[in-house]
Order: structure tokens, then sequence, then C-alpha cells
């Protein structure tokens, strides 16, 4: 495990002295401001409740390359490319560990029921494992100076280790303590000595199951050898034309087979080298004439085993002939007369079959193939006729689609993990294998976290998975597929090329959940947005409700013949009518303008036909974007839902919507220009002279709603014209909106064009630069790294929504429903909401939108908002509870007069008047702390100068709250709350790829996670509390288990001969015998957990009484057995006094010659 550098942060000392000074400066003025006292807060987080450690990995192991198996132990490991190794015991014990010269692990071994793994890695060295610790450490590693490893072989309960080489040697190490034996087997002395040819490096080495006197040796090139140990010289010799891939034994050591580079298997007798017995060509077309079948490609792999009561299986993996192109990997299972081709999804790595013994001289009694794919862990149950898989329960799947997001959740409500389970468990697929799981070796850990945490991944096709990941385990929950709701075009030439990128239209990009109503909101790639609903009652929906929305960048006001007229209708929400929309809403959209520029038209096309929703999330809301003038929509950049509002809310780097989805009505829609009114701190010149402008085109950024007078266009489309309550608000909206016609200028064509372009290059996830600490907004993803001011103005996006109840304005005595919205030039603007009554009025009434005019400015782009009560505690925004919603007519009526509008949770509500609130607003570059109404700064940190905040969030720990940061340079970073002191800074991973900073996410309780790699979360904790605990909570991995007893080997055997040949390797390969191995073949290296082994052997209760008890086993048999020696021994001494004696007697008076 790497050991961290934590720089633990005192409080407030170590912090920058310029932002400590600046914090005392403000607060020093704040005091001195009468009427204007920050009241003392008590914070209780310090830093010593910190610590950053790596908890679990989770997922497939990345680009794998081994694969071994212990058949006592029950547990399974994994290689990778990358030098990770995964070993995986009974479902939800799993163990991630890595070799630190990250060289690809070639081959695997386990030490059978000895809690020790030996592996292989390309750079020629081997190192042993301790899996007798829950974190396993390496005891010794061995690295190989002059040949190339290429293959090794350790016997069951043997110590002694072949290690195959390159040039064709075999040098023996002793796994105990990781030295070289002075006996080599070389090359030249193993093969013919009449070939010149080397016969390339060693693919194979084992011993005869019936005596490990004789070793094995294949060749690559086509040549075996069996080597007898003792006499140093090559019994027999077998050659064949073609390469060798493997070489398996029939368990009575008098056969063995071959697999060959043309898809040949060769079955050899061990006495008859000249030719092979049987030569066997799977999937070769059998030619007449007795000619040979056509080559087919190698057969990388085969196995074979036998069974007591049938006929033996032949497994392999390769071998398809060379015509069956575009056909899938195949392992091939040959069991008598019958053949079985088991296609696979992805190519095979490796494969392994599990037996009931781990004898090689029993007979092996198969029951299951493990494979081994470059993406998937596939278990086909051999005892079953058809050959089913056994339903796989690791969480193997996160990248069955690449994910393109993650949200992660911990402290939800405890009803959840149970909803989501009950409706996913439809979803599963028939036709497993009926048998349990066989790879159920380890324990569990004793899971101290009690709470229920849940990730939720989107992915590039379209899904949401939901996962359980309490106490550090994961299980798939329930999957979404968000593309049911579009037509799917049947080939890429039908495809309308309205489409913003070529390959996932319907990837996710932006998760939106609020766990206790179980609303959920995504939006798409293809700037598509859908509202969910938690149901568990099946529905089928007549019409999907849909919504187009059209906000744009002033483009309306290009020269186009068009612009003098009104835009064309799409979507019926406008008007005074204040209903939802009604079925017939689907638009019959006009798919080019009068000058043949795409206009209106959204990327993809809702179906139109009655959509069965199955128990679990259902579309409540589609609301997609729409072309523009020839312009497709630029992507969502920020995206919120309330559900106690009935409201979500999304913007772009052109603007921000937000509607009403209860009404299902369009509520604002305004360029983010617009969103300052007078306000504006840029100087935006106008590029061109204004054109005057014609009153239907309903302002800057239209809804396709027609004319809407412009005065309305920042309320409700359904509100009408006569508000009284809030004239003020009119007023001032006329004047803002006066204020915006000015300010506002035009482009040309061309510039728009370039403009939206280039954004939307920037916008889309994979094109964004990795070369992150040369230029900071190359990464920021609504900021294009061109600098022009051209650029800079008009890019501004939309990039943190959060709604809340607090004060608006600086005037305001009481807080009241908001939304506070975020940009990437580090503005922060308020939109006051006035929500009509619950029940029937919620429905009819419209919601008014107005901006308050409040403008706050912070460096850097804006990332995270939350609020704070005048005691420091974090207010969460309002949501209604889940109820469920298909429920039948006359309940939902009585259920509607019960109905009030919920009440926000935040204590704010119950709160005398004059108490204040405060603002958490986090950046790319700092935090701020503002607090309300007055709107005066309480407390400032700058975060980073050199680098910038990919991720902050706002997040509980040990009952206290703080700001959680993760920098691009690669620190992670906590503050406390409202004063900011820093609590933990610590130099994590460098920012390595645009994976990692799409799904970094910190959560409650002291949880994070990301991508590690296209297949694996990692999990990490910042909280000294799990950082302690964790030992207790992982898995065992080693449990004491019984080696099964050796077959018996039968009194004729016994007596004739012919049973398992017995070798003392001690006395052949020991130094006494064999000498030294010379110093500079291989170089010994001690292991970092020598030390570190005994450490964690002795960790974990269960596992500590466990061991006790085995070592007091272990201890009690070896007294009984010396305590059975000495007796033996005295027994022995005692005759051989008594004989002495005896004889003593007998001849004590004879003389010498009587004798």
């Amino acid at each position: 495990m790497r050991k961290f550098n934590i720089r633990k942060v005192l409080d407030g000392l170590t912090a920058g002295s310029s932002s400590a000074s600046q914090q005392q400066q403000q607060q020093q003025q704040q005091q001195h401001q009468p009427g204007s006292r920050e009241p003392e807060i008590q914070e209780t987080l310090q830093s010593e409740h910190f610590q950053l450690c790596k908890t679990v990995r989770h997922g497939f192991p990345y680009q794998p390359s081994a694969l071994a198996f212990d058949p006592v132990q029950k547990i399974l490991a994994v290689g990778t490319q990358t030098g990770a190794l995964r070993l995986f015991g009974r479902p939800g014990v799993e163990c991630y560990c890595q070799h630190d010269s990250g060289a690809a692990v070639i081959q695997l071994q386990f030490l059978i029921n000895e809690g020790a793994l030996v592996s292989v890695l390309a750079d020629d060295t081997l190192h042993l494992w301790n899996l007798r610790q829950k974190r396993p450490a390496i005891l010794h590693s061995l690295k190989f100076c002059r040949e190339r490893v290429t293959f090794c072989h350790l016997p069951f309960q043997s110590k002694w280790l072949y290690v195959g080489t390159e040039r064709g040697n075999i040098h023996i190490v002793n796994v105990e303590s990781f030295s070289l034996s002075g006996y080599v087997i070389m090359w030249n002395k193993a093969i013919e000595l009449s070939s010149k040819a080397h016969p390339g490096p060693i693919v194979h080495i084992s011993d005869n199951p019936m005596d490990e006197g004789k070793l094995l040796i294949g060749f690559e090139s086509g040549t075996v050898a069996l080597w007898d140990l003792k006499s140093k010289k090559a019994d027999y010799r077998y050659t064949y034309d073609e390469a060798i891939h493997s070489v398996a034994w029939h368990h009575e050591g008098k056969q063995f087979i071959c697999s060959h580079s043309d898809g040949t298997l060769t079955i050899w007798n061990v006495r008859s080298p000249a030719k092979p017995v049987q030569t066997i060509t799977p999937h070769g077309k059998q030619l007449k004439d007795g000619k040979k079948p056509e080559p087919c490609k190698p057969i990388l792999k085969v196995e074979y085993k036998t069974t007591r009561s049938g006929e033996p299986f032949i497994i392999l993996s390769g071998g398809l002939s060379y015509d069956t192109v575009g056909r899938r990997p195949c392992l091939t299972v040959m069991h008598g007369k019958s053949t079985a081709v088991l296609e696979m999804d992805y190519s095979i790595v490796d494969f392994l079959t599990l037996c009931e013994t781990p004898y090689p001289n029993d007979f092996q009694e198969p029951y299951a193939v493990v494979v081994l794919l470059e993406k998937d862990l596939v278990l086909i149950d051999l005892a079953q006729n058809g050959y089913p898989i056994f339903e796989n329960p690791y969480p193997l799947t996160i990248h069955e689609s690449p994910v393109t997001c993650c949200e992660y959740f911990a402290d939800c409500p405890v009803d959840l993990i149970p909803a989501l389970y009950s409706v996913g468990a439809r979803q599963k697929r028939q036709g497993y294998s009926k048998k349990e799981w066989p790879i159920n070796g380890g324990n569990w850990g004793l899971g101290a976290q009690s709470y229920p945490e849940i990730i939720i991944t989107g992915h590039a096709d379209g899904s949401v998975k939901f996962w359980d990941a309490s106490a550090i385990t994961l299980q798939v929950l329930y999957k979404l597929k968000t593309s049911k709701v579009f037509e799917k075009s049947k080939n890429k030439d039908d495809r309308p090329n309205t489409d913003i990128v070529d390959e996932d239209p319907y990837a996710i990009q932006i998760i939106s959940w609020c766990p206790e109503s179980r609303m959920l909101c995504i939006a798409g790639v293809s700037a598509h947005v859908i509202i969910y609903r938690f149901s568990k009652q099946e529905v089928i929906t007549e019409v999907i409700p849909m919504l187009e929305v059209r906000l744009l960048y002033e483009i309306n006001d290009l020269e186009s013949p068009e612009s003098e007229q009104p835009p064309p209708l799409s979507t019926p929400v406008g008007g005074s009518n204040p209903q939802p929309i009604p079925p017939q809403s689907h638009p019959s959209t006009s798919s080019s303008s009068s000058d043949g520029l795409r206009d209106n038209v959204p990327c993809l096309k809702v179906k139109n036909s009655p959509l069965k929703q199955s128990p679990g999330y259902q579309t409540e809301l589609v609301i997609q974007l729409v072309w523009v003038g020839g312009e497709p929509p630029q992507q969502i950049t920020s995206l919120a839902i309330n559900s106690s509002y009935g409201l979500v809310v999304f913007g772009n780097c052109n603007g921000i919507a937000m509607v009403d989805y209860l009404q299902k009505a369009v509520l604002l829609n305004l360029g983010t220009i617009e969103l300052y009114g007078s306000n504006d701190p840029y100087r935006r010149e106008p590029r061109s002279p204004r054109k005057s402008r014609q009153p239907s085109g309903a302002g800057l950024c239209d809804i396709s709603e027609g004319t809407v007078v412009p005065e309305d266009r920042c309320k409700s489309p359904t509100s009408g014209s006569s508000s009284p309550h809030n004239s003020d608000d009119e007023q001032k909206m006329n004047n803002f909106i006066e204020k915006v016609k000015t300010k506002s200028r035009k482009f040309s064509k061309m510039v728009a064009i370039d403009i939206a372009k280039m954004s939307r290059k920037l916008s889309l996830p994979t094109d964004l630069k990795p070369d992150l600490d040369v230029k900071d907004n190359s990464f920021s993803r609504s900021r294009s790294s061109s600098v022009t001011s051209i650029d800079k103005e008009s890019r501004e996006a939309i990039s943190a929504l959060h709604f809340g109840e607090t004060f608006t304005r600086k005037a305001d005595s009481s807080p009241c429903p908001c939304l506070w919205v975020g940009t990437t030039l580090g503005t922060v603007l308020v939109i006051a909401l006035n929500l009509p009554p619950g029940g029937e009025q919620r429905l009819l009434q419209p919601v008014i939108v107005s901006p308050s005019g409040t403008i706050l400015r912070l460096k850097g782009g804006i990332l995270r908002m939350a609020f704070l009560d005048c005691t420091g505690c974090l207010m969460p925004p309002a949501y209604e509870p889940w109820k469920e919603h298909n429920v039948p007519e006359e309940k939902e009526e009585k259920e509607k007069l019960k109905k009030r509008r919920p009440v926000s949770v935040s204590p704010s509500s119950s709160q005398e008047i004059s108490e204040n609130q405060y603002a958490v607003i986090c950046s790319e570059k700092q935090a701020k702390v503002i607090s309300l109404p007055t709107q005066n700064c309480a407390y400032k940190q700058n975060i980073t100068e050199t680098s910038f905040v990919l991720r902050g969030d706002i997040v509980t720990l040990s009952n206290s709250i703080c700001l959680a940061c993760f920098c691009a340079n690669g620190h992670i970073m906590t503050f406390s709350l409202p004063s900011l002191r820093p609590l933990l800074d610590v130099y994590y991973l460098p920012l390595t790829n645009m994976r990692i900073a799409r799904t970094f996410c910190f959560t409650n309780n002291g949880q994070a996670l990301y991508l590690v790699s296209p297949t694996e979360i990692q999990r990490l904790t910042y909280s000294q509390e799990t950082c302690e605990n964790l030992q207790e909570m992982l898995g065992e991995l080693f449990t004491p288990v019984e080696t099964p007893e050796a077959p018996n080997r039968g009194f004729f055997k016994g007596l004739f001969g012919g049973g398992a040949q017995s070798l003392d390797r001690e006395e052949l390969f020991g130094e006494s015998s064999s000498g030294k191995a010379s110093r500079s073949l291989a170089q010994h290296i001690p292991g970092p957990g020598g030390i570190e082994g005994v450490k964690g052997a002795a960790s974990g209760v269960v596992g500590e009484l466990a061991r006790a008890r085995l070592a007091l086993d272990e201890r009690g048999q070896k007294l009984g057995d010396l305590e059975e020696r000495t007796a033996a021994m005295l027994s022995s001494a005692d005759s051989f006094s008594k004989h002495a004696h005896e004889m003593m007697l007998k001849y004590k008076d004879k003389k010498w010659y009587q004798f």
C-alpha cells in the first residue's frame, strides 16, 4: 500500500500567511463596522480528524494478463499488464495489490493452502506475496539479471520452484528463502545432441504426476524432453514440426497432450517418443483422400482432465479455422464424442479448470472452468448439460458500457437500497447455473460502518446504474436505460445528421438525484434532459411528455431572411393556458429554415408510440435543446432538480433554462448576459451595427413559444400579464429588459458559427486537453483555451446551480425559495422563486421567476454552493418525501387534500427573522463564506494559485461539516466551515487523464471515489476514524483449511510399484549436493512485507484467534510428534542397553580364543 506523506495542517497556523492575515483583517473590519457582527461559531473539526488512505478497488481488473486458483483455499488471483494483483474469495471478499515496478504480470502460482502466492513479472522478477494478512505484502523478490523468465512451475506441496527462461534453461528457486539452487538444467543437455538449432524459449514445465523425479520440459520450437532429475539426463525426447503453446498431463502419468500453432493437438505416450499416438484438429475441416486437414489458428492452451465415471475432458482455447472471419473467440470443451464450442464476448486471456482435488496424480473430477477474458470473468459449469455459466456475484460490470460520469451518496435514507434492489431484482437474466458460486474462500470483515451508501454511474450507452456501496462492498442494485424514450435509427444512413456526436448520442454527462424524494434527472450529450420519477407500479405511457427549448446566444440576430418573420412554433406551452401539455404535443418541427439551415430540430427523436415502463424509474418529462439557424445546441454544463419546488434547471455556454416539471412548462430561458441585466461587470462591445429587432422575435434566447412579450419572458409563460403583488419587480424587469436591449450586440454569422463549433469541441469530454499544469482553463469544461476577447465574453457558461431557501437581496427580512447560479467567469447570480401554494393550486397557478439583481464575484469558475444556518449547520435544499405516484384516482384525491407544500427541511423555517445565514461558495481558485442577508464576505480562502480545483464538495464528517477539494495538481484538501481553516492538504495523485477529473467525487462521512481505470472504481477515505477501522472492515483471504488426504496408492501398486514416486528434492537441489548458484545470475531483494507481514498477520480479532488456534494445533501436533519420537528413542535406547548387558554377561567369562 502506498504510504502518503501526510502534511497535517495545524489549525490555521501553517495556512498561507496571506489568507490567514486576510481573514484577520476581514474579521477586524467586520467587528469595527457597526451592526455587522459575525457571531462566533464553535467548530469541532480539527486536523487530527483527517487522514487519507485508499480503502478498496472495485470492478474488473484492467488489462488482465494472468490467472491462478488455489483449489483448497478457493481463492482466485488475477494479474494485469500494469502490475496489479486482484484476489477474489467469496462475494464481498476482494483485495487489490500493486507491484511497485508496474511491469506486467506474466504468471501467477499459488503455494496451495499455504496462504502465499508467487508472481512472475515481465521485468524478470519473481515475488512472494504473503496472503495471511488482510493487506498482502511481498516477503521476498528475486531479480534475474542475465536471462528472461518465460515460464514457472511449482509442484503441489513442494518448496522448489522451476523457472524456465528464454534461453531454454531451467533454474530452481527455494520458495522459502527465495534463493537459487546450484542445480540447473541447460538447454543443450535437454535436447538431442545432434540437433544444431536452438529449441527456443521454455513454454512449459511440469513433473510427471506419478513420478516427481521426471520433469517434462516443452520448448517453443516443438521439442519436448522428459528429464530425469536424479540422473541429470533426458530419458525421452519428443519432436513435432509445429511450435508448442502448452502441454498437459493425463493424471496417470503415461500420456500427455500438446497444443500447437497450426491448430492441432498431439497426444503422446511417454514411452513412445517416435510419434504421437493421436493427432486431432478440433476445428479443422477433414479433407478426403486422407490428406492433412487445413491449418487453423493456434491452440493457445489445452487442459486434460479425467473423471472416475466417464470420458476425460479436453478443454482448449483458440484453434478456430482461418475462414471464420469475424467469429467471436471460443472455448472448446471436448468430452467423449461431444464437442461444445462456447462463444465468448471478448478475447480469452487465460482459463483454468477447477477440479475437486489438488493432487495431480488422482482423478481430477473437473466441475467448472474459469475463463479470464479481456473485459470479463466467466465461470462455466461443466456438470450441467449445455454448460451454463454461473451468475457472477462480483461487481465486474462497471464498464459494460464506458463510464462517463459518477456520483456518490453516503448516509442515504435507509429504505432506498431495499427499494432499488426490489425493482432491480426483476431485471436479472435467466438461464444461469443452479449451483453456488464455487470461488468462496476467505472471510468477510467486521463491518464497522453501518450507514447506507449508493454510487450512481452514468454510461456512454445512456444507461444509469445504481450500486449498493455500503461497508466497502459493491453490488449492482438497478439499471435504467435512458435511451428507451428515443427512436433508434436502424442503420447509419437513416440517421438524421442532427447528432452533436457521431457515436454514443445518449451518453450521460450529468446526474442530479434527490435521494429523499427519489427524483432523478440526467443530462445527456445530445443536449437532452430527462426527469424520472420512482414507482413500484408498472405503467404504460401513451405519450411521452416532452418540451423543446430554444436556448441560444444572440443568433436570432443573424442576417437571414427568416429574421423578419416570427420563429416557427414548436411546443405549445405558452400563452395563458396553464394546463399541462396536451397529448398531441409531439411537435412537427420544421427541419430547416428557408435558407436551408437546420432550425428548431432536436438532436434525438422521442418515440411517439406507447411506452411500457417497468417498476423503477419512469420518464416524467423529456426536455431537448433544439438547433438554431444551422447551429447545434450546446452541451449542458450544469443541472439541478428540486422535488419540493417541482423545478428542474440547466445551463450551458449560451444560457440557462428553468422548467416546471409538474406543469410541463418552461419558466425561464435567458442568455447568460441577460442574467446580469444592467449589472454586467464585463465590457461587451457591440461587434457590428444592430438591426432593429421585430417585436415578434421574443428576446435573445427564445423558447419556441411564439410571441411572448419581453417582460413575461423572465416569468412563467403561463403567468398572464397581471401579477399585482409583484409590480415593483415588474418595473425592475422592464428597466432590466430595456438595458439588456441597449447593451446587446450582434455577431456576424461566421463568428457565431466558429464560436459555436469551437465551444462544442471544447465542451465534449473527450476533447479536453491533458496538459493541465500548463494551462488552467484548458481543463475547465466550459471555457475555451483560446483567449480572444470575443471568446471570453461569449462563452460564459453556467457551471453551478443550487436551490435553497435563503435571503435573495440585502434588504430581505426573511428567507424565500431561490436559485443560485454560478458561471465559469466566477459570478454568482441569484434568482428569486415565487411558488404557488401546494395541492391543486400548485398545478394551476404559475411559478413566478425573477432575477434578484444580487451578484457576487470569485476568482475562477464556480463549482459548488451551499447554505449554513446561523449555528454553522448545513441547510440542505427542501425536498418532498417520496410517495407512490401511480395510485388509484380516489386515493390520489384524498392525498391531495392532505398534501401541503412541503416546508424546507432546513432549520431556517423555524428561525427568527433576525438570524442570519451563510452561503458557502467554492470556485476553481478560492472559497468564500458570505454572510446573508448583508452579503459581506465573512471568510475567504485562496485554495490554489498555480493549479485549479476540479471538484469541491461541502460534506458532513464527525457531526460537523467541511469543504473537501481535489486539485488538478493532485492535492486533496479540506477546510473547516464556516471559517475555512485548512485542515488537510495531501498530495494524492497527479491528474493523469480526463477520466479522473470527470469522475472524482467526495461524499459524507469522509468517503470519496474516482474511476482509476476504464473498468475500476477506486474508493478512498479522508477520515481518521475510517482509516483506523479499515483493518477490521477488510475481509480475510486466508482461512485455516485442512489439506485433503492424498489418494491411496492401493495394495498392489504399493507392492509392485507403479504408484506415485516421491522425490527428495532437498537432497537434489540443496546446497550440499548441488552447490551454490552463480551470484550474477539473480539478485535477492527482501520484501517490505517481512515485518509488515507479522503485523498484518496479527490483525483482526477473528483472524487472530483462528491463527492462534492453528498455531496451537500445529505446535501441539509437532509436540505430539516429538513426544512420540522421544518415547520411541527412549524405548530403543532401553532395549539397546538390555541387549548390551545380556551380551556382556554372555561373554564376560570367555577368553578371546573361545569366541
